[in-house]
């Protein structure tokens, strides 16, 4: 782990944990256990209470993100328009449940309370992109778009095996 977020803080003082916890995330993009064991010994406290505080609050990942980032609006406007069966869509077609991540780390999908786009509900976003006044109908085609700009992605870094 970066050992550099340290020497802003005291050892052993429990009034660094949140920081620190902001700052190991900001550098992985989520808390890795072993970063969690790492700050936990820093400040002095059992591993299981700073692993409370990252569970307690919502701002802490304990696990990546996937590269594309769905986000499905639950406010008011959206849920009047069914997106309980946009994000039922999304589950099935990616195999996982809100707030979860696919094993290939592609995709994760998040529920938020308002995205603010409250006129073209129900609505969702993939990464900065948004989605309005979708159906169930929709959710296939936005997800192959996504399932195939990574492959593509891929294609373009990993060279192909036995090409010279």
């Amino acid at each position: 782990m970066h050992t550099d977020i340290f020497k802003s803080y005291e050892p052993n003082d429990k009034s660094s944990l949140i920081p620190l916890l902001q700052e190991v995330q900001s550098i992985y993009g989520y808390l890795p256990e072993s970063a969690l064991q790492e700050v936990a010994n820093f400040v002095g406290m059992p591993l299981s209470r700073v692993y409370g505080v990252a569970t307690f609050y919502n701002q802490f990942r304990l696990a990546p993100l996937g590269e594309n980032i769905i986000r499905v609006c639950r406010g008011t406007a959206c849920h009047v328009k069914n997106s309980a069966n946009i994000l039922l869509a999304l589950e099935n077609a990616l195999n996982i449940k809100a707030g979860g991540t696919t094993r290939d780390r592609k995709f994760t999908i998040e529920v938020v309370n308002c995205i603010g786009a409250c006129s073209i509900a129900p609505v969702m976003t993939v990464n900065d992109e948004y989605y309005g006044r979708i159906t169930v109908k929709d959710i296939p085609n936005i997800v192959k778009k996504y399932s195939k700009a990574s492959k593509a992605k891929e294609a373009s870094i990993t060279p192909e095996v036995g090409l010279v």
